[in-house]
């Protein structure tokens, strides 16, 4: 199965699949795939992308940007869902991870939705910004799930190219539970933290934390 929900009673889990889950079989199978590769731990579990695919029906979306890629499940579930002039930025530094992205956007015959962009995240948010198509204002959905220690840079980037009423999905909140491990106050966990504490007293953006996967909040901009 690969990742499952921080907390939740396996045979809990297990029901919310079995009753609910809607999978395609392009996404079954980049699923399975990537579960057997280095680091597979990465890859957003399959709730969770649903629940992506159904941000974007919800917000007509069509103009999105994800932070993140690795080998595209949580961008093709997102794709999926786009018009067929719709546009998805897909950011990540690691060519070796997104040829296999690559290849299940053409299967699935969304590659001309989706543009990835390999560099550094922040870079390409700020090139966006100078972008005539994707400014300040356009975007209708974001999606961080990257390095952690730069999580509040990508928000802060994002929410400025975000429309108001606009949604950014942040990934890995909950960090396995590790957020209440005070004894930790460095690294990974200490950013997700932190980027949790400023995220509740920032009043541009509506918030709400939820239990799916390794915690996902969303933001909704004022």
């Amino acid at each position: 199965m690969g990742k499952t929900a921080t907390g939740f009673d396996p045979a809990l889990y297990d029901y919310i699949l079995k009753s609910s889950l809607r999978e395609p079989e392009v996404l079954t199978r980049l699923r399975r795939e990537t579960v057997e590769m280095p680091r597979a731990v990465m890859q957003v579990a399959p709730d969770q992308g649903q629940f992506l695919r159904l941000l974007v029906e919800m917000l007509g979306a069509r103009r999105v940007v994800e932070i993140g890629t690795f080998t595209g499940y949580s961008s093709l579930s997102m794709a999926l869902a786009l018009p067929a002039d719709g546009r998805l930025i897909a950011c990540d530094i690691s060519e070796e991870f997104t040829r296999v992205a690559r290849r299940y956007w053409q299967e699935a015959g969304v590659d001309d939705r989706v543009e990835l962009r390999l560099g550094p995240a922040a870079e390409t948010l700020e090139v966006l910004r100078q972008d005539p198509a994707l400014g300040p204002g356009s975007l209708d959905l974001a999606f961080i799930d990257a390095d952690k220690g730069n999580y509040q840079v990508y928000f802060d980037l994002c929410l400025a190219l975000l429309r108001p009423g606009g949604v950014i999905a942040i990934d890995n909140v909950l960090w396995d539970g590790a957020v209440l491990d005070e004894t930790i106050n460095g690294g990974d966990t200490a950013a997700i933290r932190a980027f949790n504490a400023n995220l509740k007293r920032d009043n541009r953006v509506s918030i709400s934390m939820l239990p799916i996967a390794d915690g996902l909040t969303l933001a909704v901009k004022r």
